[in-house]
């Protein structure tokens, strides 16, 4: 029964085992890759960690969706289903739009911005126009310890829409050190 199996789909599991090992050499290449930038820059251990998960998690589902096309799913049974579970999450990303945009945003300021932990910028924006303490940086939002002890929550995608200035780098390490929420 096992020897039929494997005659009948010979090229499907070959072709199964090849898209496997490529996403995996993928999803390695791309973290070393990730990795590298995180110390050519100087990011947080966590927030590389953090964007090699995203990273991999667009993988995985890259791959799914070659698997299905690899073993030859029923195209309108499979239209029925992807409709469904699109319908599902673009209800669900248009009532969480903004959590998607802050995500998307920690990966630009991840791979594009000059700030990191541990700098002073003054955000411009009209509610809030101070200097301030870069302490933490998270997956939606930047936490920032103004000059009176004041901790801040700031969203990710603020930053892009607004003006930053970078006044001093790593003006306070010791403040990002001793930082507890």
């Amino acid at each position: 029964m096992t020897t039929e199996f494997f005659a009948q789909y010979k090229s499907e599991l070959l072709a199964t085992l090849i898209c496997i090992t490529v996403i995996t050499l993928v999803r390695f290449l791309s973290a070393q890759a990730i990795k590298k930038i995180g110390k050519l820059r100087d990011k947080n251990t966590i927030r590389t960690n953090l964007v090699n998960k995203y990273v991999s998690f667009l993988l995985y589902i890259i791959g799914a969706i070659v698997l299905i096309f690899i073993w030859g799913v029923n195209f309108k049974e499979l239209g029925l289903v992807m409709s469904s579970i699109f319908a599902v999450i673009g209800v669900a990303l248009f009532a969480n739009w903004s959590i998607l945009s802050n995500v998307t945003a920690g990966i630009i300021l991840f791979f594009w911005y000059p700030f990191k932990i541990g700098d002073r910028i003054k955000v411009h924006d009209s509610d809030f126009s101070e200097e301030a303490l870069i302490v933490d940086i998270a997956a939606f939002h930047m936490h920032l310890k103004k000059d009176n002890g004041e901790i801040l929550t700031y969203p990710n995608n603020m930053l892009l829409q607004k003006g930053v200035a970078l006044i001093e780098k790593n003006a306070g390490l010791d403040d990002v050190i001793d930082y507890d929420i």
